[in-house]
């Protein structure tokens, strides 16, 4: 039945040549894709074409509702060319069925998901995965996702989300790597290596989709969904950079992003999506729109369905996610000489590419074996891994009198809205966690401190005063089991507890839904309940560790002046709780940086470390204001904790920088080195930074630029010397008329623990 099957597949979708080349393939060379894809394309009717640019939700078209949904209706029809929001393999192969058993063309979908910090195992945030700085680790949790999620029948992922942010307000800054186009773009990369591997047509990697194309993370006032205004040249320089390393990386495809450009939404914007996309940057996948993004475009006041449909294709748009505007407009919009059958043949030439590099015209039914799901998805070793890369991502930002590590003995107070909060462990956009099995912190502390300590647990108050604010920041069931008693009984039942305790661990902050899509706040510090408790338990004399929970940089300004410890955990992912265990007990040593600056008030907002001069420059650095400078009335200009910044258990010390040059040619490479020692009682690792900053150019440059960076690991009193290259290519930017160009002139070198680094030295660089 399955060999009658299959030839039935084979004479539907391929010439006599094909067909014969399929049955004896180990001695016949497979038709090539491009003759493959042509053909089919031959055989489509302008219905079939315009069906496989249309992108639905499934809903649930589980056992017994595969055959009789709206969606089910379309595939057998030829209107759709991919499914997204469905999982399991069980489930994926029925659908799959439909497309191969009852549709005229047999041609297979896609099916995407949001797999964006792990599958069932999940990393931590994409934000706190950056504070690793170890592109070998970001790249292997992708590689981890990939296989998680192939093995329950997804073949795509809308990751990673590459988008530069500097306004912690933006929600979706926990989605993506922080603040600088270096350090993203390197990410970029590794993700996307990490999802696709060296083939797509192995049943372990999937197709990447990175996003949101472009400038989604710069909206104005730092609402969700909102307008961005920005400069060419700032859109070369800072926020374009990451995208460009995707495709450099051979992504095979690009989501558009909700955000106009210019003026047009970059969902029908031609110059973004085919000058710079296809035409500077040869990108040869496909461009998917973001959910209804094509329809969005009548609230911006482009025109009607019809119109915003042919736009976005005529722009570069190659497939509509649910606004189902392709699929009820462009046959009339060719009718009536709006759009060209050339242009919908490259569209759909470009999704048959990407069926055809999975390997799906061959094995339609590849990613659907459930017996891969059952092995291969939150196994105990790629769990192991999880809590390893996790621990890595925490970020010590104070450890006054070396109060951390913790002891495995005597009795420890675990109290905050956070401590016993499985179901926020993994964070947003967490849509395949198993939240019932992520790891609490209050489960990691026990397993890891032993049965020698002594746990008391407390909620001491809720996550906020506000009822309707608990419930948005709780979303998609990550629930923190809201206690109606009054928050003075919580708090009593706290400080009774704490009163017996030798320390206090405060699990405080944000909940996993304050953050994320459409979760843009205008107050960034930790609800007042929650500071009101933390207050509180610093009034016992016990001393306090805060375990901080975030998605974003929040505002510290007083908590850093009073809690003598602070662990920035972010959301960890499903291993949170022991890789945090691990941590607070010096299991792991920290070794997280910062990859987004954290300001001292909301005022300072937008703030990054890459800022360029005024003709007025603040003349310290020490808080002190000087009228007719550039500087705040009411604040100082630095951060609370700057770019790069995280501490460890074991101290570091820079010395001798040296320059194996003081000029070099365009043609050159110049050596940087420093010797890195640990001074500390720990081993530890270390992320060592280089920066630079061009002192004079065509157009103004930033105070200082990331260059390259080194994690290295160091025995307690063990030195490295460490090596940078730094050639004419690593200096270019793009100029007032979009030159891609480096210039000839002087250069300071920075290198040390943060972006604040202080080693310096200089060299020019010549004709």
């Amino acid at each position: 039945m399955k060999i009658k099957f299959l030839t039935t597949i084979v004479c539907a979708l391929l010439v006599t040549t094909l067909a014969l080349a399929q049955k004896s393939k180990k001695t016949t060379t497979p038709v090539s894709k491009d003759v493959f894809v042509s053909e089919l394309l031959a055989k489509m009717t302008l219905d079939e074409k315009i069906g496989q640019l249309n992108l639905p939700t499934s809903g649930d078209i589980t056992t017994g509702q595969a055959n009789s949904s709206d969606v089910a209706k379309k595939i057998e029809q030829g209107q759709v060319g991919g499914l997204f929001n469905i999982k399991t393999a069980e489930k994926i192969r029925e659908v799959q069925k439909l497309a191969i058993e009852k549709s005229r063309l047999k041609i297979p979908l896609l099916f995407g998901m949001d797999v964006i910090h792990g599958y069932e195992t999940t990393f931590p945030i994409p934000l706190g995965l950056s504070c690793t700085w170890d592109m070998k680790l970001i790249k292997r949790s992708a590689q981890i996702a990939a296989q998680e999620a192939s093995a329950d029948g997804i073949n795509w992922t809308f990751s990673p989300m590459v988008d530069i942010s500097r306004d912690p307000r933006w929600g979706r800054v926990s989605e993506g790597s922080g603040e600088d186009p270096y350090l993203g773009s390197q990410i970029a990369k590794a993700m996307v290596t990490g999802y696709q591997g060296d083939d797509l047509s192995k049943t372990n990697t999937i197709i990447s989709c990175v996003k949101h194309f472009a400038l989604y993370g710069a909206p104005e006032a730092g609402r969700e969904y909102n307008t961005v205004d920005m400069s060419r040249i700032k859109m070369y320089n800072d926020y374009f950079p990451p995208y460009k390393a995707a495709i450099d990386a051979g992504v095979s495809s690009v989501m558009a992003s909700f955000n106009e450009i210019d003026g047009i939404p970059a969902t029908g914007n031609q110059w973004l999506l085919t000058d710079v996309l296809r035409k500077q940057w040869g990108f040869k996948g496909f461009v998917v729109s973001d959910y209804t993004g094509v329809s969005e475009m009548v609230e911006h006041g482009i025109g009607d369905l019809q119109t915003v449909s042919a736009q976005a294709l005529k722009a570069g748009l190659d497939m509509d996610m649910v606004s189902e505007g392709f699929l009820s407009t462009l046959k009339k919009s060719y009718e009536e000489g709006k759009v060209s059958l050339a242009q919908i043949d490259h569209s759909v030439r470009l999704i048959l590419n990407a069926k055809y590099d999975l390997g799906l015209f061959e094995d339609p039914y590849k990613y659907c074996d459930a017996k891969r799901a059952k092995t291969e998805i939150f196994t105990s070793s790629n769990r192991s891994e999880a809590r390893k890369i996790a621990a890595q991502s925490l970020v010590l930002l104070k450890n006054e009198k070396q109060l951390l590590p913790l002891k495995k003995s005597g009795t420890i107070a675990l109290i905050g809205p956070l401590a016993d909060a499985k179901e926020n462990m993994a964070g947003t956009w967490s849509v395949a966690t198993k939240q019932e099995k992520s790891i609490s912190l209050l489960a990691g502390i026990q397993e890891v401190a032993g049965a020698s300590t002594k746990i008391l647990y407390a909620k001491g108050s809720n996550l906020d005063d506000d009822a309707g604010l608990e419930e948005r920041a709780t979303m998609f069931g990550k629930t923190l089991h809201r206690d109606n008693r009054t928050k003075e009984a919580l708090l009593s039942e706290a400080l009774a507890i704490a009163n017996q305790a030798d320390v206090i661990i405060a699990a405080l902050g944000e909940a996993a839904e304050m953050s994320g899509e459409c979760s843009s706040r205008t107050n960034l510090e930790i609800p007042q309940t929650q500071k009101e408790l933390l207050q509180a338990l610093l009034k016992t004399g016990k001393p306090v560790v805060l375990v901080l929970s975030n998605g974003r940089p929040l505002v510290l300004t007083e908590e850093n002046a009073t809690v003598p410890a602070i662990l920035n955990t972010w959301f960890a992912g499903s291993e949170a709780g022991y890789a945090i265990a691990d941590v607070l007990f010096g299991n792991e040593n920290p070794s997280g940086k910062l990859t987004t600056t954290f300001p001292r008030s909301l005022g300072q907002v937008p703030i990054y470390y890459s800022y360029k001069n005024t003709g007025r420059p603040l003349g310290n650095k020490d808080g002190v204001f000087e009228k007719f400078k550039s500087n705040y009335i009411d604040e100082r200009n630095e951060p609370l904790f700057p770019f790069g910044f995280g501490l460890s258990y074991t101290t570091f010390e820079y010395s001798n920088l040296k320059l194996s040059a003081t000029t070099i040619n365009f043609k050159e490479t110049l050596k940087i080195t420093v010797d890195v020692t640990n001074t500390g009682n720990f081993e530890g690792k270390e992320v060592v930074q280089l920066y630079t900053r061009d002192l004079v150019g065509s157009v103004t440059r930033p105070v200082k630029e990331l260059k390259g960076f080194q994690k290295i690991a160091l025995k307690k009193g063990e030195k490295q010397t460490v090596t940078f290259e730094i050639a004419a290519e690593d200096l270019k930017f793009y100029n007032s008329d979009l030159q891609y160009v480096a210039e000839a002139g002087e250069f300071e070198v920075f290198v040390g623990t943060n972006s604040n680094a202080t080693l310096k030295t200089k060299f020019g660089l010549v004709n």
